[in-house]
């Protein structure tokens, strides 16, 4: 495994470390003679060793510039960060589920891997892999290892309840994830439970969770509120707090990816919190969103129009731009809305709330 990675990132140049949040910017110039270096077999410069000892603790002094530093490809495209959705499957059948009906399919293994190779080409250096739930895919370790090996930073957002698999630990251990973002449900079997409704689901959670601090990997926890759950906020807050572990906390329920309107029951009205408003982002320009089957998207919400990325290759993702600019515009209702200046709901998630029927105040301000 190499122990250096340069990479192009919003047209600069960066020396970053696997498992690392640390990076060093590197003038143009002296990457390319870091490119002539690794042609020629050359050894690691003096000037990047001294960098990497001085930044990471690390001594590359005198080794060989292959197998030492993976410097990827510079690229066109400018997508630095994207998504990878498995699979829709999961192991609990969550009452607030965005996603609805919960398949185990996704593409077999040459397809993923050319998935993956196509993000490389994109400049994806920071993917995040998610599901349903990545860690109970057939393939997580293979897509975990290739991506690895690629270059890409790993986040992998999952609900915790494999990460005491030795297999799962070794791994993300021997090649260090960027983050781990873990979900909870409850610091009680019965309130956990009753959320993911799956008997046994708190105790693998928490062996997991557990696991995951002793092995001292990098983690923060997304606390989700339901109706099921509510009394069990603070206790979250207080098990974050005694792990030492950043925590958000996710009170709005959202319709499902189809519009469905059925997991808005799970919402807690007390809970309800307006949004911040929304001032745009980067979806689709410097991001994007890919589904089980190799369709891109500018998120995971605004899943159509998309683009078929084994079909059309990376080149594809040059229609991505103009589509976010369609789906983030106003639209619809919101077309010269007054308050849409404090807005803090995007368009596409507007459109699924607009399907679902749901009550105007769960995203409107005009319904407060």
């Amino acid at each position: 495994m190499y122990a250096l990675i340069g990479t192009q990132y919003l047209g600069n140049h960066f020396i970053l470390r696997q498992g690392s949040t640390q990076g060093i910017q590197v003038p143009t110039q002296k990457f390319e003679n870091l490119r002539r270096a690794a042609v020629a077999n050359d050894r690691v410069p003096d000037w990047l060793a001294d960098a990497a000892r001085s930044q990471w603790n690390i001594d590359v002094a005198g080794q060989p510039m292959a197998g030492t530093v993976l410097l990827r490809p510079d690229t066109e495209y400018g997508y630095s960060r994207a998504s990878y959705e498995l699979n829709l499957g999961c192991n609990y059948d969550c009452e607030h589920c965005y996603l609805g009906v919960k398949r185990f399919e996704g593409l077999d293994w040459p397809d993923r891997q050319r998935l993956l190779d196509t993000m490389r080409d994109a400049g994806v250096v920071w993917l995040q892999l998610t599901g349903g739930e990545p860690l109970v895919d057939r393939m997580f370790t293979q897509v975990y290892t290739y991506a690895y090996d690629l270059g890409m930073l790993l986040t992998v957002s999952t609900n915790g309840s494999r990460l005491w698999r030795d297999d799962i630990l070794e791994l993300l251990v021997s090649r260090p994830v960027y983050k781990l973002t873990i979900t909870v449900y409850g610091v009680t079997a019965d309130g956990y439970d009753k959320v993911t409704r799956r008997p046994g689901s708190y105790q693998k959670f928490a062996k997991g969770l557990a696991a995951a601090v002793a092995a001292r990997l990098p983690m923060s926890l997304n606390l989700v509120v339901t109706h099921s759950n509510a009394d069990e906020l603070d206790g979250m807050k207080a098990m974050a707090e005694g792990y030492g572990l950043p925590y958000h906390v996710y009170s709005n329920i959202s319709p499902t990816i189809y519009g469905g309107a059925e997991v808005l029951r799970s919402q807690d009205p007390a809970y309800l919190r307006r949004r911040k408003p929304f001032s745009g982002c980067n979806a689709g320009h410097t991001f994007f969103h890919t589904d089980p089957f190799g369709k891109a998207s500018i998120c995971k919400v605004g899943r159509d129009p998309n683009i078929p990325l084994l079909e059309e290759g990376v080149e594809g993702l040059r229609r991505l731009g103009g589509i976010a600019d369609t789906l983030l515009g106003r639209q619809g209702g919101c077309t010269g809305c007054t308050l849409q200046g404090t807005c803090g709901t995007c368009m596409p998630l507007v459109q699924l709330y607009r399907k679902a029927k749901a009550d105007l105040r769960t995203y409107c301000q005009h319904g407060n």
